[in-house]
């Protein structure tokens, strides 16, 4: 009998996480100016193809494909809860790592001298726009500045590099890994691409904010060797730049 509590309890609290997360994925949808870019935006957060999300709710893939360009018709609340339950149960039975992601992630877990901000868009901002607000050009792999992100997080590279073990690098993700990791107070960005390669998780941009910073051959060639887009920032006080990321994109 205590067994079956126990499995009914847990049971209920993965229950609870899922309800939670569709409400706060319904809900941006519905309040968002762009409805479509915003299921793109979950649908690449879960890692889920048009055609697999379109097989699990029984529509044509170029329903979803239409909505996520804005050919049709904002989705009503009866589609939105189907697909969005559909995200989340092709999730679940892959394992439900975006679930859990979502359960352990709290912005107020990180450290607040560590993680100067952290924030999720409402839809995709591309790496390129995302640069450009920064004040910062892209010194490798220019050919992934038209991929879009999903959010940002701005680090204090030496409280990170120094007081954070790689688990707890981990949590500078938020949400998803496709973001931008903006370090600050670098000098050369050998330290924070080091860790990045540590963790074995990428983000879709990493951009280094510092005085005189100049990236050295090693950040490069491990930002060409994981894939990520590197930026280097002129912005002249991180301030500048968190205010005018939050103006055009939060």
């Amino acid at each position: 009998m205590d067994s079956e509590k126990t499995n009914f309890s847990e049971k209920d609290g993965k229950d609870i996480l899922k309800d939670r997360l569709k409400k706060k994925i319904s809900g941006e949808v519905v309040l968002s100016d762009d409805p479509g870019k915003t299921i793109k935006k979950w649908r690449n957060i879960f890692e889920i193809s048009q055609r697999k999300l379109a097989d699990k709710i029984d529509v044509m893939p170029s329903v979803i494909s239409d909505y996520e360009l804005g050919r049709r018709q904002s989705p009503g609340i009866k589609m939105i809860e189907k697909i969005v339950s559909g995200l989340v149960e092709v999730d679940e039975g892959r394992g439900g790592e975006v679930i859990r992601k979502f359960s352990e992630f709290r912005p107020g877990d990180v450290v607040s001298d560590t993680v100067i901000d952290i924030q999720e868009f409402s839809k995709g901002v591309k790496i390129e726009d995302f640069v450009e607000a920064c004040n910062a050009e892209v010194i490798a792999n220019k050919d992934m500045k038209k991929k879009e992100i999903y959010g940002y997080s701005i680090i204090d590279s030496l409280k990170a590099i120094v007081e954070l073990s790689p688990s707890e690098l981990v949590r500078l993700y938020g949400l998803t890994t496709e973001r931008a990791l903006v370090f600050t107070k670098v000098s050369t960005g050998r330290s924070p691409m080091v860790a990045i390669k540590v963790t074995n998780l990428k983000p879709g941009l990493v951009v280094l904010h510092g005085n005189s910073i100049e990236a050295d051959e090693l950040a490069s060639r491990v930002a060409e060797a994981e894939e990520v887009p590197l930026a280097i920032s002129q912005s002249p006080e991180i301030g500048d730049m968190r205010e005018n990321l939050t103006e055009r994109f939060v």
